[in-house]
């Protein structure tokens, strides 16, 4: 069974490996295991209470329960930009006229922005390619909204989540070709690499003072702008299916989406609903929907994928499936459809 759970410090080696697969433009999951293993420990400081707000942070991992493989990693973060800052570029509309000439243009801008300084994040969603399939994907993206439920006094009124932008065939980012490499003056890889270690003092010395005007890039770069990574097409579908919108926040790397919502806006507050587990056979479990399932720990968050169909705030879980989540018959779980139902 594929379980979505809580990480442990004792999965950096495995985290380490799944970097590894992920490639570039990954800023908040590279290989190196003294990242993640700090990164395993801020978690732990989190759950304890003695993180500050602008350290606090929750990872989770997809695993493959039969054998123990852990197959996926995805993460929150409680409030972006309070210690490290949050720079996106902000796409405004500016309007240019002449009433002696009855002329009048209108032209988009890029200009940098600290305006989801506080926001709870959605980031570091990756899952090996092998395991992308049977709604392992879904399960794993969604499983957070179902944190973001149970815990909502843990986060901001206010969530966004950067997209991976757009590489061509070469595994370069026109985007940053046409406009970053310019103020920067160093590799995309060098500069994401900067930027994964904490090191973002270099972005306010270094960035554009002034607005850019989107009609001055070469085409192939205003292509990017809003534009994501063809792997990371189907996670964006299922963000926007949660109720995340870009609005007018693009990466400033590579011209990727920022989705946003107001948390109290996500379908996960409209549609998941408090259940008793009742524990029945494997001939008795099932239903014509599948759906997420979670427990109500914190230290032990867990989600699953259960075919089932509540019923008066009941839901038939099987011993293999209330095991996977840690509970036993009694005991309330959270439940909502894996998708919205039409």
């Amino acid at each position: 069974m594929i379980v979505m759970r809580l990480c442990r410090p004792a999965d950096v080696d495995a985290l380490v490996e799944l970097a590894h697969k992920a490639g570039p433009g990954m800023t908040t999951l590279k290989p190196d295991h003294d990242v993640l293993a700090a990164r395993l420990e801020r978690v732990q400081r989190t759950l304890d209470g003695s993180a500050p707000l602008a350290e606090q942070g929750y990872l989770f991992v997809l695993e493959d329960s039969a054998s123990g493989k852990v197959v996926g990693v995805c993460g929150l973060e409680v409030a972006v930009g309070l210690d490290q800052p949050f720079y996106t570029y902000r796409m405004d509309t500016f309007v240019h006229a002449s009433r002696e000439l009855g002329l009048w243009t209108k032209m988009d801008k890029l200009h940098m922005s600290h305006g989801l300084t506080g926001y709870s994040e959605l980031c570091t969603l990756f899952l090996d390619p092998d395991y992308r399939v049977n709604g392992n994907g879904a399960l794993l993206s969604k499983a957070r909204f179902m944190f973001l439920a149970q815990f909502p006094e843990r986060f901001a009124e206010h969530i966004c989540a950067e997209m991976r932008g757009h590489f061509d065939e070469n595994g370069e980012s026109p985007f940053w070709k046409a406009l970053g490499a310019h103020f920067y003056r160093i590799d995309f890889h060098e500069a994401d690499q900067l930027v994964a270690l904490g090191k973002k003092s270099f972005l306010a010395e270094l960035m554009p003072r002034y607005p850019v005007y989107i009609d001055f890039l070469p085409p192939e770069a205003q292509e990017c702008i809003g534009k994501v990574h063809k792997d990371t097409e189907p996670a964006r579908r299922l963000l926007e299916a949660e109720g995340l919108r870009m609005e007018h926040h693009v990466d400033i790397f590579e011209g990727g989406p920022v989705l946003e919502a107001r948390i109290d806006s996500l379908r996960v507050m409209r549609d998941s609903r408090l259940c008793r587990v009742e524990i029945v056979s494997d001939a008795v479990a099932g239903g014509d929907q599948r759906y997420l399932v979670a427990n109500g720990e914190l230290a032990d968050f867990r989600v699953i994928l259960a075919s089932a169909n509540p019923v008066d705030k009941v839901i038939a879980l099987s011993a293999e499936q209330a095991q996977a989540l840690h509970v036993k018959s009694g005991d309330t779980v959270r439940a909502m459809t894996l998708y919205p139902v039409k």
